[in-house]
């Protein structure tokens, strides 16, 4: 306890150094004490936890378009009306309805080295199958678009083309490496159906060696052939590119059955509280409902979406009455089509509303480092003047350039800034998009910290604005 009295004293004391005129040292001491609170109130809570291990354990996996994305919607209102919000709403909007299928099938065959092998295969989302008897061909294996278009038709037409591009792991941030690999998770398939190719692998997008599988999405061309595509574990991708510099002609089968049906009705859920002094300004914070449907969705995003309630609970809970609005918002279909975000932000456009910031957590919950904010100058500079208040709870990396896909579309609505909650990335990618992506793998305390830091960037907007 005298540790943290400390450092609260020296945050206060760093704060009156560092904040502009208009912030008086008092109004600094009553932030610390505030943000104190909210830290307190979060470590030694376990609702949010729990509430996780409902959606993930008993509601599972929630694609868009399933009936667990529908039950998980209903869930989650029914979680915000029994917290005494002011508002708890149903935002509707279609989403798209694919499905996966039977468990897919992997196969090296006819290797003259091993003969054949199986390998782990996830189909990428949005792709079509491959029928029912499944498709073999030989393989071509490409690291980039570039080597694609210098094989050229001759040597890709009829084939299986596999991308094998890794993560660059001299990257600190993973996400960074996640960014210069991704691309052919989405644009191969079209870009090899140009070339006559049958089918597509594409290494899975992690950054360790794994056996598992990372789904994800892909992306069809209108006029280009739809061609089955499916990530390949890292570990799998390794074994076949090996074998293929020693055996060029060696097969592989690939079966799915996936398909996509007519788009559902679903909806983006949202809970607020009304401020007190400037209602008409808003501050968004959220994460997204939907998941993929191989795992159980918890780092991405039930750890958000429940991080972005507990920021509304623990408004009531420490008793903070917000100047501003604050709304949470559980955004519907981020992973495979982006409809809940670009819905939200085209009815806040139709309404004329005034958002002066969106805050997404969509990164996992691991232990919160900071956050990266997308604004202007005078935005930036006064986020960072609140660094001695949050850095004393390890929220040192306040950045320029951020945000999240779902508040993407709100940029350009007037001089709303777009922030991004930024956990410890090194983890993230071992899960992302794949089986393993269960509750177990959250850390509570760390879960907490995220809401608690976010709950105290939220709490600074609503009382000063930007």
């Amino acid at each position: 306890m005298l540790y943290k009295k400390t450092l609260r004293h020296l945050a206060v004391a760093a704060a009156a150094v560092l904040a502009p005129p208009a912030m008086a040292q008092q109004n600094q001491q009553q932030d610390s004490v505030i943000i104190d609170k909210i830290y307190d109130n979060a470590l030694t809570s376990y609702e949010s936890y729990e509430n996780l291990r409902y959606l993930t354990k008993q509601i599972g996996a929630r694609l868009s378009g399933s009936p667990q994305a529908a039950a998980a919607v209903e869930w989650s209102r029914q979680v915000m009306e029994r917290m005494d919000l002011d508002t708890v709403y149903l935002q509707e909007v279609m989403v798209p309805h694919w499905v996966r299928g039977d468990k897919e099938i992997g196969r090296i065959t006819n290797s003259k080295l091993i003969g054949s092998a199986d390998m782990n295969i996830a189909a990428l989302g949005g792709t079509v199958g491959t029928g029912k008897q499944g498709l073999s061909a030989e393989v071509v294996e490409v690291k980039s678009f570039e080597e694609l278009e210098k094989l050229g038709k001759k040597k890709v037409k009829g084939k299986i083309v596999f991308f094998n591009r890794p993560f660059d792991n001299t990257h600190v941030i993973t996400g960074a490496a996640y960014g210069g690999a991704v691309d052919q998770r989405g644009g191969g398939p079209a870009a090899a159906a140009k070339l006559g190719a049958v089918g597509v692998l594409v290494r899975s997008m992690t950054n360790d060696i794994q056996d598992v599988p990372h789904t994800g999405s892909t992306r069809y061309e209108d006029g280009v052939a739809k061609i089955p595509a499916a990530a390949i574990s890292t570990r799998g991708a390794e074994q076949l590119s090996s074998l293929l510099k020693d055996d060029p002609s060696l097969k592989f089968y690939m079966r799915m059955t996936s398909e996509t049906l007519p788009d559902v009705l679903s909806y983006n859920v949202i809970g607020e509280l009304r401020g007190t002094e400037k209602p008409d300004e808003i501050i968004v914070v959220g994460g997204h409902l939907d998941s993929w449907d191989i795992g159980e969705g918890a780092h991405d995003d039930g750890t958000g979406c429940m991080q972005s309630i507990e920021v509304l609970r623990l408004f009531n809970d420490v008793g903070i009455k917000p100047k501003r609005t604050v709304r949470a918002v559980l955004f519907m279909n981020e992973e495979n089509g982006l409809r809940g975000g670009r819905k939200y932000a085209e009815v806040a456009k139709a309404k004329g509303e005034k958002h002066i910031a969106a805050i997404e957590s969509d990164a996992g919950g691991f232990t919160p480092r900071g956050f990266g904010i997308d604004g202007n100058d005078g935005q930036y500079a006064k986020v960072l003047s609140w660094k001695p208040l949050l850095a004393p709870y390890g929220l040192h990396d306040l950045t320029r350039g951020g945000g999240g896909a779902d508040i993407g579309p709100l940029k350009g609505q007037g001089t709303v800034a777009l922030i991004g909650f930024r956990p410890d990335s090194q983890r993230y990618f071992d899960y992302h998009h794949t089986v393993i992506d269960t509750f177990e793998q959250v850390n509570r305390r760390e879960m907490q910290l995220g809401a608690a830091s976010m709950a105290s960037l939220v709490y600074l907007l609503s009382k000063y604005g930007l």
